[in-house]
């Protein structure tokens, strides 16, 4: 079953507002077997919902819409769409009587006039109430499309959604659809999508899509059946194969398990401390750990230390490799991962050197040159790296590769103690 979702308002055609609903809707209905192939944001114009909404149920045979049911005169979703459907506009009583017990609780004024316009309704339609606003969701049936209208703030709307909207839409699908995403790092989206062509070929259901993420690559595997234990069964082997082909470049098939989360416990499961010092990222990977809850069991210190003074007298970088080799090189990685070591007595140490831009590279060294430097328990490993984009990406991929570098490292030095040897 089609599904076709619109936004109404001006506001998110000017870009006042991020149009978070398409989104979330989006997501909902894939999850209940419904696909949808087109999506809409249209003003606060009745010509244009008007053809817009004919348009979609033309297409498709649910349409929801957010948006457009206000009190104001620009408020017009509702009486919109019942004159599409040729409905007329009838007062409901209950939905007026929550109005105004809404506004005695909030010990707000009467309602004005206007306020009563949210109580009026498309005959014959099922009414939804808002339990978190005055405008109620509408259900019409026309037989041939079912019409969904719901209130346009996402306070509003996702509640209403999950609580009585997605139940009633599930019954009129016969098929659930259920995605699982294996993430990777280490490896770049072009070798990742080399390496698993042949199942993207081959796919019926499951399907394999990749997705490029800064520093990581993920691969959703989505299936459709009669239910979610069907459809996780059909998942299960796609999941299987990738694991095998991506080995331990794979860091989690959790969607909620990010990759510093996925750092952090790797080192909280092996009782390692680690300390951080940043040069051109300023503390933004000290930042990223530290918002995995629990990283208080094992981070220990952040340093910024970004002129070559502060790398000097902070974590010990000599003056002569600051003269000799600069700032920005292998060498000076190095010693500040080692330097931070002995600082703070942590068992890892990450640290980053580089030119961030937009001024000061040169010809040797130009903006996006990189190094980042990880010492595990007296092993140092420094990578250099050559990234592109503006002053926030090269940031913000360099802090990503720093977490990639930093799994790998620690990983190693796991099967090193495990195994006695490195992987």
């Amino acid at each position: 079953m089609k599904v076709e979702i619109i936004a109404v308002g001006t506001e998110i055609l000017l870009g006042n507002i991020v149009n978070t609903n398409a989104a979330f809707l989006a997501e909902e209905c894939a999850s209940i077997g419904l696909s949808c192939y087109y999506q809409s944001v249209v003003g606060d114009n009745e010509q244009r919902l008007s053809e817009t909404l004919k348009n979609a149920m033309g297409r498709a045979e649910v349409i929801l819409l957010s948006g457009g049911l206000g009190p104001t005169k620009d408020d017009l979703t509702k009486e919109t769409v019942a004159k599409v459907c040729d409905r007329k506009l009838v007062m409901d009583d209950h939905t007026r009587e929550r109005i105004e017990a809404y506004f005695d609780k909030k010990g707000k004024k009467k309602p004005t006039d206007n306020n009563w316009k949210q109580a009026m309704v498309p005959e014959d339609a099922m009414v939804l109430d808002n339990e978190n606003g005055t405008a109620p969701g509408i259900i019409l049936e026309t037989g041939e499309n079912t019409i969904v209208l719901l209130p346009g703030p996402p306070g509003e709307l996702k509640p209403m959604f999950l609580a009585q909207v997605k139940p009633y839409l599930q019954q009129k699908s016969d098929t659930v659809i259920v995605s699982q995403t294996v993430k990777i790092c280490g490896i770049g989206e072009s070798q990742a999508e080399t390496m698993i062509a042949d199942l993207i070929e081959d796919q019926t259901n499951p399907t394999l899509a990749p997705y490029a993420k800064t520093g990581e690559v993920h691969l959703r595997v989505t299936a459709s059946a009669e239910d979610e234990k069907k459809a996780q069964k059909l998942i299960k082997p796609m999941v299987k194969q990738l694991k095998e082909r991506f080995g331990q470049n794979v860091y989690s098939t959790d969607a909620d398990t990010t990759l510093e989360k996925a750092v952090v416990d790797l080192l909280v499961a092996n009782d390692l401390t680690i300390s951080t010092a940043e040069s051109c990222t300023g503390g933004l990977l000290a930042g990223r750990l530290i918002n995995v809850p629990g990283v208080s069991e094992v981070f220990k210190r952040g340093v910024i230390t970004y002129s070559n003074k502060a790398k000097r007298k902070m974590i010990g970088v000599k003056k002569v490799t600051l003269d000799r080799f600069g700032a920005v090189s292998e060498q000076v990685a190095g010693e500040m991962a080692k330097g931070t070591a002995a600082l703070t007595k942590a068992d890892v140490t990450v640290a980053i050197t580089g030119l961030a831009g937009p001024d000061g590279g040169t010809q040797e060294k130009p903006v996006g040159l990189v190094y980042i430097g990880c010492y595990v328990k007296g092993n140092l490993t420094v990578k250099e790296y050559h990234l592109s984009g503006d002053r926030s990406k090269i940031r913000e991929n360099t802090v990503a590769q720093a977490l990639v570098l930093l799994r790998e490292c620690v990983l190693e030095y796991i099967s090193e103690v495990t195994f006695g040897k490195k992987k």
